[in-house]
Order: structure tokens, then sequence, then C-alpha cells
């Protein structure tokens, strides 16, 4: 991590925390992007931004199938360089302070980025996309059919009656 944790912009505020051990992800893969630095990531990924991949791991290829069904997906990632202490943010962007959970900042007591990215096609167990807003080498958390596109079971069984 390039900043140190107890730099802090005005009205900023830091909590002092113990060491996590309460929870437990198994990341699933790794994201490749051109972003290389937090300085070269967009604020938010865009439809119209560069083309990324999302590498999975051998055992979970076979989760994949069935994804090409869908034009956008939810990405849920690692944002392991983020710290995770700031209670209240100051934004480059305007100065004023606020909540971190009023934020969108990748600095979050659990730093998960989510994404909604459109899938371009699949290659084996790599998917490229576009709309990622992460750095490369990002640790993989989870895919999932973007919930406008996903149609739930119940609702399905209903529309199928009508």
């Amino acid at each position: 991590m390039d900043q140190d944790i107890t730099d802090t912009r005005p009205g900023e505020q830091r909590a002092e925390l113990a060491p996590a051990a309460d929870a437990s992800l198994r990341f699933i893969g790794r994201i490749r992007t051109p972003f290389l630095t937090r300085d070269d990531c967009p604020r938010q990924g865009r439809a119209d931004g560069p083309v990324c991949r999302l590498e999975i791991d051998p055992p979970w290829s076979a989760a994949l199938d069935g994804i090409e069904e869908f034009e956008n997906l939810e990405v849920l990632y690692w944002l392991h360089e983020s710290r995770r202490d700031l209670i209240t943010q100051s934004p480059r962007s305007d100065g004023r302070t606020r909540g971190t959970f009023a934020l969108r900042s990748p600095v979050r007591p659990n730093p998960i980025g989510t994404s909604r990215v459109r899938l371009i096609r699949r290659e084996g167990s790599t998917l490229v996309v576009r709309g990622l807003d992460c750095l490369d080498g990002t640790p993989l958390l989870d895919i999932k059919p973007d919930r406008c596109e996903f149609t739930p079971q119940a609702a399905q069984k209903a529309a199928d009656e009508w």
C-alpha cells in the first residue's frame, strides 16, 4: 500500500481496530486490468471502459457454465490495497467529509468492491468483460448474473402460467 494508514485529510476519523478474525473468504481467481496504481483506476467502472479479464481458478471453471446467457454480470472483489480504518472520509474531488457508508470509496471496514460489467465473451475459464474499476491482480470473490437480467423462479413460473 502506498499510503501511510496514519494519514488522514481534515475532518476524517479513523478507528483503532483489533485484527479481524471473524470471517473467511475464498478467492476464486484474479482480475486482470490495465490499472497498475490507484491513480490509474477510474472512480467507477464504465461500460465503454477497457477490456479486462476475470481469470477463474481451475476448481471453479465449471461454475461458469451458462454464464454466456447473460449480457451483464455483477462482480465482487477484494480491494486488497485499501486501508480499512476510516470512519469518515473527505474525497479528493470535493473536500466534504462524509461517513464511509455514505460513499463508494474503496476504503471500507471490509473492502469488498462491486462492479456491474458487460460480458464480452468467455474463453474457457476466463471471462472477458468491460466496466471494472480495480487494480490489476485484484482477488476475485464472486460473479453473479446481473439482478436486472435474472428472473427468480417464482416470477418465471407466474409468467409461464400467464
